[in-house]
């Protein structure tokens, strides 16, 4: 009977560690970016997959969708 539940939860772990993943990796990129931009003054990126390119803007916008869940999520326990 705990089938469901335990289900639940790995379903929210996945999510979870998905969701931080892409959050982790967004600020190590942007970190990569700004150093770059700081040591040359620009920063150039060309991406010629477009499979890649598909899977990082669904990606970010998993990424977007998360730190929106978390944020509502924090603000709600605040009050």
């Amino acid at each position: 009977m705990n089938f469901p539940v335990r289900s639940n939860h790995r379903a929210q772990v996945l999510f979870h560690t998905l969701g931080l993943s892409c959050l982790g990796g967004a600020i190590f990129l942007q970190l990569l970016v700004f150093t770059d931009i700081v040591e040359r003054g620009y920063f150039t990126a060309v991406e010629n997959n477009p499979a890649i390119l598909c899977f990082e803007v669904l990606l970010t916008m998993f990424a977007a969708i998360y730190f929106a869940f978390l944020y509502q999520r924090f603000i709600r326990s605040a009050k």
